[in-house]
């Protein structure tokens, strides 16, 4: 018996099309297929044509909006990976013919990714190993990898917390107080660049850099690698550990090889099995709530605009993945300041600016992936917003008004502001419809995973 032809899910406005699985994968990713213009406000088509954000097409038509799901206890579609079941690691060993695991020397890393997620780019000098990704998790658990042995990579990167750490802005190993807070690591692997407000900064073995080593802010405050590599060294677990990592070097503990297995462990920081990825690649109608279904729609109108800078497998606009023709690497103004009336935010934290000392990129910050966004509170690259219900708010206004204080201003009145933060108004069950749709982004699985938890003391 054929299957029946389940409701299209619809991605935004317009007439919805039906698209095969492999087509809507596509379409997910579609920001891949557009090149940003230097200041990073449009997309323009390989074509040549000028494309508005969100309009995925050349010329400015409407992109195919939906998906065609697979049948009933189909699973996962037929021309993409197969769900995780729980049981796997996010990377396993492939064993040889006769049954037998590989040599640390030939081991054989294979992705295992939730349905819709192409394969990550991987550095071709730090390719994944089981063995790596093995010591980088050791490694992002561990003090001693602080200059003072208090904190870890994890102390700002809480599984519990899609490895973010709950504070309005970080707090470094020497007690300094940063001016923004900790990104999620869900789906790092996918960052195009790193941190809130950096176009320059990739990839993820450069970025491992700032915290161990940087100074303003001070994270992790290293001073020496020559004393974190002797410190190493006297710990018998680390020593076979970095030698099954690294079989060909002779002297294998070193802060180079360190930094790749750190990158290398966060690459299978994959999240991809909330009851949102249910109910879209599994077709499992009971997955989310009619409320999350209806926030779901609104989420990708025009109406709201939502699905503009959050969209696709991510749930964000800066992406790259294998295969992608032009990394997304975009930046917005979304209007939570507006200092004197021309759009300023207040130093040190003026976003992409701080870097390019570009007027333009005032208060450009990266858009964060929205998955798992109901355990990251506090919210924006500050923390200035408490709760989720509260960024709904901002949004709706088109931006933030601070009536008091050094930081007043009509955030909606901005020149900077994004032409996506235009504003809107809800009903009260819209809101909570959009709420739940947000929430049913959570993925367990991801923050309970225990092949991404504290391995403990080598």
């Amino acid at each position: 018996m054929a299957a029946a032809t389940r409701p299209a899910r619809v991605l935004g406005a317009g007439v919805p099309y039906r698209l095969g699985p492999a087509a809507f994968v596509a379409l997910l990713s579609a920001t891949g297929a557009f090149a940003c213009t230097s200041d990073g406000s449009r997309l323009v088509a390989p074509s040549g044509d000028d494309t508005e954000r969100g309009s995925l097409s050349p010329g400015g038509q409407d992109p195919p909006r939906a998906r065609e799901l697979p049948a009933e206890g189909a699973g996962a579609a037929p021309d993409g990976p197969p769900a995780r079941t729980g049981a796997e690691p996010v990377g396993s060993v492939v064993p040889d013919a006769s049954g037998a695991l590989p040599t640390p020397e030939r081991d054989d890393f294979a992705w295992s990714l939730p349905p819709g997620f192409p394969p990550p780019v991987v550095p071709a000098d730090n390719p994944m190993t089981v063995a790596k990704v093995e010591l980088g998790r050791h490694l992002f658990y561990d003090a001693r990898l602080s200059d003072n042995q208090t904190m870890s990579c994890a102390t700002c990167h809480r599984q519990e917390l899609a490895f973010t750490d709950g504070r309005a802005v970080s707090v470094g190993s020497t007690g300094e107080a940063h001016t923004r807070g900790s990104m999620s690591l869900a789906n790092v692997a996918y960052a195009t660049t790193f941190t809130w407000g950096h176009p320059y900064l990739a990839p993820l073995e450069r970025q491992a850099e700032v915290p161990m080593f940087g100074r303003a802010p001070v994270e992790l405050g290293l001073t020496s690698a020559a004393e974190l590599e002797q410190r190493l060294r006297s710990l018998d677990g680390y020593a076979q550990l970095f030698a099954q990592a690294f079989p060909d070097d002779p002297e294998p503990i070193q802060v180079g090889n360190l930094i790749q297995a750190l990158a290398c462990f966060q690459r299978t920081l994959i999240s991809g099995r909330s009851a949102y990825d249910h109910w879209v690649y599994d077709g499992d109608e009971s997955a989310i709530s009619e409320s999350a279904q209806r926030g779901f729609e609104l989420f990708n109108s025009e109406r709201l605009e939502c699905f503009h800078c959050h969209l696709g497998f991510a749930m964000t606009d800066h992406i790259t993945y294998q295969g992608q023709r032009n990394p997304g690497v975009l930046f917005h103004n979304t209007g939570l300041y507006n200092l004197d009336g021309q759009g300023a935010y207040p130093e040190p934290n003026t976003g992409v600016y701080d870097v390019t000392r570009d007027p333009a990129d005032m208060g450009k910050f990266k858009a964060p992936t929205l998955r798992n966004i109901a355990v990251t509170a506090p919210y924006m690259h500050d923390g200035s917003i408490a709760t989720l219900s509260e960024v709904l708010d901002h949004y709706a206004a088109g931006g933030r008004t601070i009536d008091t204080g050094p930081y007043a201003g009509v955030g909606s009145a901005s020149p900077l502001v994004s032409d996506l933060v235009r504003g809107f108004t809800l009903s009260e069950q819209e809101r909570a419809d959009v709420m739940a749709f947000l929430e049913s982004l959570t993925d367990p699985e991801f923050l309970e995973d225990p092949d991404l938890s504290d391995p403990g003391t080598p």
